[in-house]
C-alpha cells in the first residue's frame, strides 16, 4: 500500500498541484499585505484619513473607538472595512490569474497552418481556370510554359 501511495504522490500532476497550492497561498498573503499595508492607506488618506480596517458597525449598542476595542469587549460587529479589503484582495488575485491564464492560452495556441498551394491557375490567354500542371489550355489550346 505504501508503494502505491508513493507512486500516486510522485505522479507529475499531484506534485504540480501541491506546488501550485503552496505558491497560491503565498501569493494570496502577498496580495493581502499589498492591499492592507500599501494600497488602502493612501486611498484612506485621499478619502479623509479613513482607516478601512477600522470601519465597523457596532451591533451591541455601545460606542467603541476601534474594532480591536470592540473585539476585546466581545461586541457583535459588522466589519465592512475588512470586507472592502477582502473584496479588493479577491479582485487583484482574480486579475492576476486572468493574466496568467491568458498568457498560458497564448502559448498553447497552435500556429495557423500554412495555406495550401493552389491546385488551379488561370490561362494567360483566355483566362480560364485550369489545373496547375497543365501544359496546354483545354479551352483555347494555347501552349503554357
Amino acid at each position: 500500500m505504501f508503494k502505491e501511495f508513493k507512486e500516486f504522490v510522485m505522479r507529475g500532476n499531484v506534485v504540480d498541484l501541491a506546488v501550485g497550492i503552496v505558491i497560491g497561498g503565498a501569493f494570496g498573503k502577498i496580495v493581502t499585505s499589498f492591499v492592507s499595508d500599501i494600497l488602502m492607506p493612501p486611498i484612506g488618506l485621499l478619502l479623509g484619513k479613513v482607516n478601512f480596517s477600522n470601519l465597523f458597525i457596532d451591533l451591541s449598542g455601545n460606542h467603541f473607538t476601534s474594532l480591536e476595542e470592540a473585539k476585546k469587549a466581545g461586541a457583535a460587529t459588522i466589519n465592512y472595512g475588512l470586507f472592502f479589503n477582502t473584496i479588493l484582495d479577491f479582485l487583484i488575485v482574480a486579475f492576476a490569474i486572468f493574466l496568467l491564464i491568458r498568457q498560458i492560452n497564448r502559448m498553447r495556441r497552435e500556429p495557423e497552418p500554412a495555406p495550401a498551394a493552389p491546385d488551379t491557375k488561370e490561362c494567360r490567354f483566355c483566362l480560364s481556370v485550369i489545373p496547375v500542371g497543365a501544359v496546354r489550355c483545354p479551352h483555347c489550346t494555347s501552349e503554357l510554359n
